[in-house]
């Protein structure tokens, strides 16, 4: 989910840091030729003759001898040996009673409630040779998102996992190898950041990272609006919604993904193990029924002295899933479990941002699946449009927070449709009956710096048609959110 985007593992320019190799550092020799200077920097005095006699005669380090010396760890020429950052957020969210003719199994409850959500993360980064890395993020969840994140395909707390905690819970997000293998050329400096070390790494290079971590690591990025935690906080929002993109209960895979990274552009290919069911906590072990694939092509660009972005994507998933039309069809009753077998899902979808000013952006997201299966992974949307502004407080004095506007619009295929209005369950939907209507949001958000790495951000989403249901809502979300990193 949207915190997922917070380890930024992509090789994409924007996040350039997030997919990056050591350069291969000159040895050390008398004869070696200074490095040349950056652009529009000075160039580098030569030492002086008494600089280079008291150099040449002095000791050399010891070798370290004890895993307590930092030393004893580190890579020659590599750049950073470790990284460590960390986060916690907490997500206060309720809305009042709306209007509620009639209510099911899944649906959003018409009466007042208020919930709350909490995680903490480490963002542990090793390098293990110049080139590879290991990263593992440990994380703790606990909360409810409102009514146990039912009955809204746009949910509106991208904190909240779809199987509520009531205590701590423990879960191992992230434990992938990363390597990466330099194509010669530009080089680039990278610095230290989230699953990120220091260093500097070929413009031109291939990334390979397999192990466990969220598909929307490295895919559907958006300067704009891909993270929960300090951005939008809507599903439909901070991901391509009609992307049901391989996942567990808490929205982590095992994959592998391949990454060729140019000045200007990047393809990206990834595959996934999906769920055992929808919305499952064990993934799939058939390997060869079960998985989900993408490929996405970013292109980099400048308008008027100002970047953009623009990723095109397509996906492929194959799993274990039901079907909509044989689900309300003899012999099988209004229920989608009955009628899974490995079926396929298809679809597409694009993210834009682009920079309007120094301190403005805005961002467009369209995608769409084929809707014959069920929705498997993520949400129940098969078609998504979302468009949004963001803009940093510089004009009022504060450069460090940040205001967000944003609308979308989510709908079903017609079959999906007929599953809801029988009265079907599905991955987050089912009011007993549906007269159905697009499902339209607003959310607006203030982040508020309060110091360093800390965030205070109130959030109003107003929904309307929550599940697709004209007979039920609109409904006001009121959220606070506090957000530390480091």
């Amino acid at each position: 989910m949207a915190w997922l985007a917070g380890a930024g593992l992509s090789a994409q320019a924007q996040s350039a840091q997030n997919s990056a190799s050591p350069a291969a550092a000159a040895p050390a020799a008398a004869t070696a030729p200074a490095p040349a200077p950056a652009s529009g920097s000075e160039a580098p005095s030569p030492p002086s003759a008494s600089a280079a006699a008291a150099t040449a005669g002095a000791p050399s380090a010891p070798a370290p001898t004890s895993w307590s010396d930092p030393a004893f760890w580190a890579i020659p020429g590599a750049g950073d040996t470790w990284t460590l950052h960390t986060q916690a957020t907490v997500v206060e969210q309720g809305h009042f009673g709306f209007p509620s003719p009639y209510a099911g199994t899944n649906s959003l409850s018409g009466a007042s409630q208020a919930e709350r959500t909490f995680s903490f993360s480490l963002f542990l980064g090793r390098r293990l040779w110049p080139g590879a890395a290991v990263v593992y993020n440990p994380e703790i969840f606990q909360g409810h998102g409102l009514s146990g994140s039912y009955g809204v395909a746009g949910f509106p707390n991208g904190e909240a996992v779809k199987s509520g905690f009531p205590n701590f819970h423990y879960n191992t997000s992230r434990l992938y190898l990363r390597q990466v293998i330099g194509l010669g050329g530009e080089k680039e400096k990278i610095e230290n950041d989230v699953n990120q070390l220091a260093e500097a790494i070929d413009v031109n290079r291939l990334v390979i990272s397999v192990g466990k971590f969220a598909a929307s690591d490295f895919f559907d990025g958006n300067a704009y609006s891909h993270d929960a935690r300090s951005q939008f906080l809507n599903w439909a929002l901070w991901e391509s919604a009609a992307w049901d993109y391989p996942a567990d209960v808490v929205g982590y895979t095992a994959g592998a993904v391949f990454e060729w990274n140019t000045k200007s552009s990047t393809w990206h290919y990834g595959i996934f193990m999906e769920p055992r069911v929808s919305n499952g906590v064990q993934l799939d072990p058939h390997l060869t029924r079960a998985y989900g694939q993408i490929l996405q092509y970013d292109y980099r660009y400048t308008l008027d002295g100002h970047d953009g972005t623009v990723r095109p994507f397509v996906f492929w998933n194959h799993a274990r899933m039901g079907s909509y039309a044989l689900a309300d069809s003899e012999p099988y009753p209004s229920d989608i479990t009955d009628s899974r077998a490995y079926r396929s899902k298809e679809g597409f979808g694009v993210s834009w941002d682009q920079a309007l000013t120094a301190d403005l952006g805005g961002f467009v997201r369209l995608s769409w699946d084929d809707g014959r299966t069920e929705s498997f992974a993520f949400t129940e949307i098969d078609r998504s449009v979302a468009a949004g502004l963001s803009e940093k407080g510089s004009r009022w004095g504060r450069a460090d927070d940040t205001l967000g506007l944003a609308v979308v619009v989510n709908g079903i295929v017609s079959a999906h449709q007929r599953y809801l209005e029988n009265g079907g369950l599905g991955l987050l939907l089912g009011d007993g009956a549906l007269s159905y209507g697009p499902e339209e949001i607003l959310e607006t958000y203030y982040s508020w710096r309060i110091w360093r790495g800390v965030f205070l951000s109130p959030d109003y989403q107003y929904i309307e048609h929550p599940g697709y249901n004209r007979a039920r809502g609109g409904v006001a979300v009121y959220s606070i959110r506090a957000h530390v990193a480091f």
